[in-house]
């Protein structure tokens, strides 16, 4: 028996043996490590982005788009791991080499639903790929953006591919090159190789000195001031409808309306290093063009002041924008406190303003709780969590302190209550 009893100790102390070695094994795996993110954004400053699907990209178009090798190959194997197709924005955005940055680049590009059960939305739905139409053999150099549209691509697609010659240096040079443009699909390209009068191969010194292909711009460049160049003037420079306007907005948003260096514009992403030195020696920043302040804010009622002299101060569209915003919706600011409890704002500045400008609370409406109308009670940001509660208690009770203490508020909240209150 008690043999038995022995033999059955040893076999459970060899099971767990083997059970414990068999856990340290497994948790003592090496944790593969995942490559470092860097995203290449030079190279989009001179790519056109246009509609795409990310499914129809190989690795040479993925590199085109800016993304390292590393990040390529997590893009193809992220896309086999989801069953070989990318089935929506939300998805796609989910792929470790894609950064909420990059994401946001291509997001308006990208011809996916934005989730899974987006694929009867209307913006994908309208979406429907064309048939490519190839009429005989042609060179794609002498081919026009109209010329591209009528063999079955979208008139930005036609664009893209056009834009695209003219950055290679007026020519695709070779079949290899034309490939490489994201625009052309593997499956368009197998249709269209057959007919292209271009040679196979690229030639050796074009991969060895790329940038002396480029086509140097035709623009004739004359002297200005970044500082009053409107979007049109950024258009005459060179710059697409969309680029024009993000310089617009950093000048106006990130700048405050003003470059105050040449190289501030090459801060800008959308100028690339090349296209700042054609443009630096005509950059004329006139040092006596600071905008004078035309508003004496010593003067202005801060419940009268417009979103124009908030701008001119100093605020950008988002704060100046929250604090004309948030005062409509009191009717009227009734303390300076409120002014920098507003949503943001940039509080540094709104300080330095409620220092300098002075507030007339003469206009503001204020009522009693049983006479306050319905519609001013449900619209007001201070009463309209309460207003059925005091609409309904007033029926009964006329007297606002009455009201108050049944309504049962934190002392915060009545306190901001009575602001409004006569």
């Amino acid at each position: 028996m008690m043999r038995k009893n022995d033999y059955r100790k040893l076999a459970f102390m060899g099971i767990l043996m083997i059970v414990l070695l068999a856990f340290q094994t497994y948790t003592g795996r090496g944790k593969e490590d995942f490559p470092a993110v860097t995203f290449i954004t030079e190279s989009l400053a001179s790519l056109n982005l246009t509609d795409f699907d990310p499914n129809e990209l190989d690795a040479k178009q993925w590199k085109l788009l800016g993304f390292s090798e590393k990040q390529v190959s997590t893009l193809l194997n992220y896309k086999k791991i989801v069953g070989g197709q990318f089935t929506s924005k939300a998805q796609f955005k989910k792929c470790y080499a894609v950064s909420t940055e990059k994401f946001t680049e291509l997001e308006s590009y990208l011809l996916l639903p934005e989730t899974g059960k987006d694929h009867s939305s209307r913006k994908f739905k309208g979406y429907e790929k064309k048939e490519i139409i190839i009429s005989g053999k042609f060179n794609p150099d002498k081919l026009s953006a109209a010329q591209w549209v009528k063999m079955g691509f979208s008139e930005r697609q036609a664009e893209a591919i056009v834009k695209y010659k003219n950055y290679l240096g007026g020519s695709f040079v070779s079949k290899e090159k034309f490939k490489e443009c994201f625009i052309i699909s593997s499956e368009n390209y197998s249709k269209m190789e057959p007919y292209l009068l271009l040679p196979a191969k690229t030639p050796d010194d074009f991969k060895n000195s790329t940038k002396n292909y480029v086509v140097k711009s035709r623009i004739e460049y004359r002297n200005f001031d970044p500082n009053i160049t409107d979007l049109e003037g950024w258009k005459a420079l060179g710059f697409s409808e969309r680029q024009a306007q993000t310089i617009v907005n950093y000048r106006d948003r990130n700048l405050r309306g003003s470059f105050k260096t040449p190289e501030d514009l090459q801060k800008c992403f959308v100028i690339s290093p090349e296209k700042f030195q054609e443009l630096k020696p005509y950059i004329k920043l006139n040092p006596t063009v600071d905008k004078k302040q035309e508003t004496d804010f010593s003067k202005i009622d801060l419940n009268m002041i417009t979103f124009k002299q908030l701008q001119e101060f100093g605020l950008d569209e988002r704060s100046a924008g929250s604090m004309i915003g948030f005062r409509k919706k009191l009717r009227g600011f009734v303390n300076k406190q409120q002014i920098l409890d507003t949503y943001n704002i940039d509080k540094d500045l709104v300080q330095k303003l409620i220092s300098i400008a002075p507030l007339d609370v003469s206009n503001v409406p204020k009522y009693t709780l049983t006479e306050a109308p319905e519609e001013w009670l449900k619209d007001h940001p201070y009463f309209k969590y309460s207003a059925d509660k005091i609409i309904f208690y007033r029926t009964t009770y006329h007297d606002d302190k009455k009201i108050l203490k049944l309504l049962k508020l934190k002392p915060e909240y009545e306190e901001r209550m009575k602001l409004y209150l006569k």
